[in-house]
């Protein structure tokens, strides 16, 4: 008999949390389990790629507006909502992934009896915080709560459980390390519209939403430092940002400001950002800090050449050998420098995007990865 799995996510806009449940979504043994989805609304580009044969239940479809205000009370709703649902089909597992999925699933899961797999997808000192601007200090209590109750608690780098095991006062060694696992056969269908990027440029894309986490205006003052001692013969930077988010229009005015020789365009969402990284001569993540970061595997897995800043979870993503330039979070001259010595040494570029295919196909392979989690779900 298949076990009935319900995977928890607040939307499908686009994140990494978002693609990496879409993968588990497509994954998962249909002879051994039965896929279902919860939201908190349907939303997001991804929506439309949720697999034909997984139920989404969704909690504004039903959510009633209130007038009466209390600290609390949509989170209440959310747990009855959760709670009614696991009751009416039957849901033997739930996997929770994020915090904010975790807040709502312990509860509803331990008056049931329901095992859960909880997911944390970044070091939680840094993004806690930086997420949740209200009554931050009883979140982190109840989730400190809703972690213990976890059947299994996994973590998508070893900086993220380290950190969770620290910040929420686990035991040592308690959370699980599962990375984040890569779809390299879809990535490279979805690459196959990708337009080839102008010659009298050097293109580099970076991809994320725009808060300040991600580091995009670090970005644009490395793209600045960089005009000054830009090599001789080399064409000109052009950099092209997907994505959106509350910084934009503060980030295009920054851009304007301090950018003069080299190009910025910020083109928008894009639920196909695959085809911008293969096209581009290489990727900028320049967070200050991660989980395990989605866009750098992808252009790991598709050939793209990597610069990225030694934030988080992107660090275990090198191996023996270099997989990609690094350079320091926060630190626009360090990224300055290593966007320099990218396009100073194009061969050297080259070995190291051999080198994390190679790895990619060693480590985060989307199978491998999946029949891990299948194994928590049916322990």
């Amino acid at each position: 008999m298949r076990k009935r799995v319900l995977l928890m996510i607040s939307s499908m806009r686009g994140g990494g949390s978002e693609r990496q449940t879409l993968l588990l979504l497509r994954h998962l043994d249909r002879a051994r389990f039965e896929p279902h989805l919860y939201v908190i609304e349907r939303a997001g580009d991804l929506m439309s790629e949720v697999p034909r044969d997984v139920p989404v239940h969704s909690f504004a479809d039903v959510q009633r507006p209130s007038q009466v205000y209390f600290p609390g009370r949509i989170l209440r709703q959310q747990i009855a909502h959760l709670r009614e649902l696991l009751i009416k089909e039957k849901i033997d597992v739930v996997y929770d992934r994020t915090f904010a999925m975790s807040l709502i699933a312990a509860p509803a899961c331990q008056r049931l009896g329901i095992p859960r797999i909880s997911t944390i997808v970044s070091p939680p000192d840094r993004a806690l915080p930086l997420v949740e601007k209200r009554f931050v200090r009883w979140k982190r209590w109840r989730l400190s709560s809703a972690y213990r109750q976890a059947r299994t608690v996994v973590a998508v780098s070893r900086v993220a459980a380290r950190s969770a095991e620290k910040y929420y006062k686990l035991f040592p060694d308690s959370v699980t390390v599962v990375p984040n696992p890569v779809d390299r056969d879809d990535l490279l269908l979805k690459a196959a519209h990708a337009t080839p990027h102008q010659s009298d440029h050097v293109t580099m894309v970076c991809v994320g939403r725009m808060t300040s986490e991600k580091g995009h205006a670090d970005l644009i003052h490395a793209v600045a430092h960089a005009e000054a001692d830009w090599p001789a013969g080399v064409p000109l930077l052009r950099l092209v940002m997907v994505g959106d988010g509350p910084l934009r229009s503060e980030l295009q005015q920054l851009a304007t400001a301090k950018v003069k020789r080299h190009r910025i365009d910020f083109v928008g969402v894009d639920a196909n950002s695959a085809a911008h990284i293969a096209a581009a001569d290489a990727l900028v993540l320049p967070s200050r800090f991660e989980g395990m970061p989605n866009v750098v595997l992808e252009a790991m897995a598709l050939g793209t050449p990597v610069i990225a800043t030694r934030a988080g979870g992107t660090i275990e993503l090198m191996d023996q050998e270099p997989t990609m330039l690094m350079a320091d979070p926060g630190k626009p001259l360090s990224l300055a420098s290593a966007i320099r010595d990218f396009v100073r040494d194009r061969e050297a570029a080259k070995l190291r995007a051999n080198t994390a295919l190679r790895y990619v196909r060693d480590f985060h392979d989307v199978n491998q990865t999946t029949r891990r989690i299948e194994s928590l779900f049916s322990s």
